[in-house]
């Protein structure tokens, strides 16, 4: 079947041949073109709605004084004991579980033209109830609507979507993964400056760094602590070069400066399937949906 190539991952291709040699032990510009597949499958979107994109999951986690995800002394992750709690090898080994994600971007022909995003709480005693009860967030173009969470308590009777052109990824996205490698700018930044094992890659990259290149990020967190802070990365790919599975950890404080944030870090856990396969992403129902909030909860 014949497939069309997003013109913004083929421009990425081009950009991650001719990037400028790295040095020894990183990902430099020899056979950057052939190690990684970002031009996927077709990515064009029809007018029902139906696309080509990426589906993830995902699960955040907390650690206090400790490095956070696949950061332990034996560098193993371990997920549901058999209490159902999240153990992630933080410095004392374990971990609480912040928020688990599940989602689809949908591509069009400039990158990422629409998502749909569903959250809900874990088991740690960090999550705000509000910030982190269950919700949904779907984007179009420059649309944004969310259902559930703080917003839901405050739509007018009948209606359960509050409809914004307000810049959202997703309403706790403060907490879910920040680095979006479905992002061509920011996968090149990755790629250019992590070391390598195999099909593997890892290195590191600043708040300020992402902020300067990545859209999803600046949306994610426009208030910020501090933009020296340093994110750890690992992002694995598939047999067909595409990103599989992306950890990611940072200190807390970088979002949250105080309020009993102070010594712990944040890891993220992303997996992503169905590389150019169909998703289909469509805004609710006209007659559910609100573009007004009352002040307050009810």
């Amino acid at each position: 079947m014949k497939t069309a190539i997003n013109g913004a991952f083929a421009a990425l291709t081009i950009a991650l041949v001719t990037a400028p040699a790295a040095q020894a032990g990183t990902v430099g510009q020899a056979g950057l073109g052939e190690r990684v597949s970002v031009s996927g499958r077709g990515v064009a979107s029809g007018q029902d709605g139906a696309g080509m994109g990426v589906r993830f999951t995902e699960r955040t986690t907390v650690t206090r004084d400790g490095k956070g995800q696949d950061g332990g002394p034996d560098g193993k992750s371990q997920d549901g004991g058999p209490d159902g709690k999240s153990q992630d090898g933080g410095r004392d080994g374990k971990s609480t579980l912040l928020q688990r994600r599940t989602g689809v971007f949908q591509f069009g022909k400039d990158g990422i033209a629409a998502w749909d995003i569903s959250s809900r709480p874990g088991n740690s005693p960090d999550m705000p109830t509000d910030l982190f009860s269950p919700r949904r967030t779907i984007r179009i173009g420059i649309t944004s609507y969310v259902s559930g969470g703080s917003y839901g308590k405050r739509l007018p009777q009948g209606k359960t979507w509050y409809r914004t052109d307000q810049d959202l990824t997703d309403a706790s996205g403060q907490f879910g993964q920040i680095v979006n490698v479905a992002e061509p700018a920011t996968l090149g930044t990755l790629l250019r400056s992590a070391k390598n094992s195999g099909s593997t890659y890892s290195g590191t990259v600043t708040f300020g760094e992402l902020a300067a290149i990545s859209h999803w990020f600046r949306t994610t967190l426009p208030v910020r602590a501090d933009d020296k802070t340093t994110v750890t990365f690992k992002l694995t790919l598939d047999r067909d070069r595409h990103p599989r599975r992306l950890t990611t950890s940072w200190a807390a404080t970088g979002v949250v400066n105080g309020g009993g944030w102070e010594g712990k870090t944040v890891g993220v856990e992303t997996r992503f399937s169905g590389w150019g396969g169909k998703v289909t992403v469509k805004a609710p129902p006209a007659s559910a949906v609100s573009t007004k909030l009352a002040s307050g909860g009810k």
